[in-house]
């Protein structure tokens, strides 16, 4: 797929493209305070992510990317606006492994689309083009 590979990408008018959000061994999506990134292999890693928080009424929290996914994930666990989430059925997380020069266009749609509780103050505006993307767990950008 171009998104992760060689090639150049469709966007307008096609599909949602499948970025592989990642899971647990399990096959469920990771719990954030129970994440340990190094032992994922994410020291170093670029990718582009989403926190989500379960329970009654599920709804996105976060979306981000990364040139250290595993730094980014260590980050994520002391932020206050974000962590005071987990009170409302668990924090998750996933994340994909996108091609660099794509992830703002993938982080702009997310964004658009999820309207994330937290604001990334470091989120591409309408400078960059969205880069539609289905959302972990789901072929759509609906709340998980």
């Amino acid at each position: 797929m171009a998104l992760f590979g060689r090639g150049v990408p469709r966007f307008r008018g096609g599909p949602l493209q499948d970025p592989k959000w990642a899971r647990s061994d399990r096959g469920g999506f990771h719990r954030l305070v129970h994440l340990d990134p190094e032992q994922e292999g994410l020291a170093g890693v670029s990718g582009v992510y989403v926190v989500w928080h379960a329970g009654i009424r599920p709804a996105w929290v976060f979306v981000g990317r990364s040139k250290n996914l595993a730094r980014a994930f260590h980050d994520l666990g002391t932020n206050r606006d974000i962590m005071s989430y987990e009170v409302h059925g668990g924090l998750f997380v996933s994340w994909a492994l996108i091609r660099h020069d794509y992830q703002d266009g993938v982080v702009r749609f997310l964004t658009d689309t999820m309207n994330p509780l937290v604001a990334n103050p470091a989120a591409p505006g309408d400078e960059v083009d969205p880069i539609p993307v289905a959302s972990p767990g789901g072929a759509g950008t609906a709340a998980p």
